[in-house]
């Protein structure tokens, strides 16, 4: 289960995910185990459990980067030039797992990640955690990962359209301008609060919203979660 899967270093943290089902595939497992939380979440980082990065924000539970990398994972193909927005994207942590997703393990394929947030000091700190690795500085130098700051629920048009929208905070709302940023077919991957309780501790769920060839789009409810909130940046 989630709360048991901590580790004592990067590869146990992985290994317990995978061990608890929590992450299935090997290409995910892969990325993840590549790309050192240490560099993205220095106080704890190998506890499954959101730690707080300063600016109001924090990074997810890995388990929670894990339910998103899998989730998206079919839209995601390796090397097929996928492009992928991250909403929020904080300390870079999930920007840099998606883009080994769609660049390969050397990244050196084709694949592009945009990882947006409003908060500018977030944007600056993603860009400095990715360059902690040889691996992350090759993405960065490619063009294959960019971070831009902007409101996030806005989107960001300029990249898209997008075959995978990873959402790391709480929307108020199914934000339409995000789902006509999605490719047909394509997937978003967002936290959406509940419309009927919104109080100091609103219920808020995951949503898989997929696009399909024809441009149709289903949404399906999943699992309960608690994220901060998707809002203006902090003054």
């Amino acid at each position: 289960m989630a709360w048991r899967s901590s580790g004592r270093t990067n590869a146990e943290l992985i290994s317990n995910l995978y061990k608890s089902q929590l992450i299935t595939s090997d290409r995910v497992r892969a990325s993840m185990t590549s790309v050192d939380r240490a560099h993205y979440a220095p106080a704890a980082p190998y506890e499954d459990s959101p730690q707080t990065i300063g600016y109001q924000a924090t990074i997810s539970a890995p388990h929670m980067h894990a339910s998103a990398s899998e989730s998206l994972l079919p839209f995601m193909p390796e090397n097929k030039g996928a492009k992928v927005l991250d909403v929020g994207s904080g300390s870079g942590y999930l920007t840099h797992v998606l883009a080994n997703l769609v660049c390969g393990a050397d990244g050196k394929g084709d694949g592009k990640v945009v990882g947006i947030d409003h908060i500018p000091q977030l944007t600056e700190l993603a860009t400095s955690n990715m360059r902690k690795s040889e691996e992350g500085r090759r993405l960065l130098e490619s063009g294959k990962v960019e971070f831009v700051t902007g409101d996030g629920r806005k989107g960001y048009v300029e990249g898209g359209p997008y075959d995978a929208i990873h959402v790391g905070a709480a929307a108020s709302e199914m934000h339409p301008v995000l789902i006509e940023q999605l490719r047909a077919p394509g997937r978003m991957f967002i936290p959406v609060e509940d419309a009927e309780d919104r109080g100091m501790f609103g219920a808020q769920y995951i949503w898989v919203v997929d696009k399909d060839e024809k441009g149709e789009v289903k949404r399906k409810r999943d699992m309960g979660v608690r994220y901060v909130m998707l809002t203006d940046a902090p003054k």
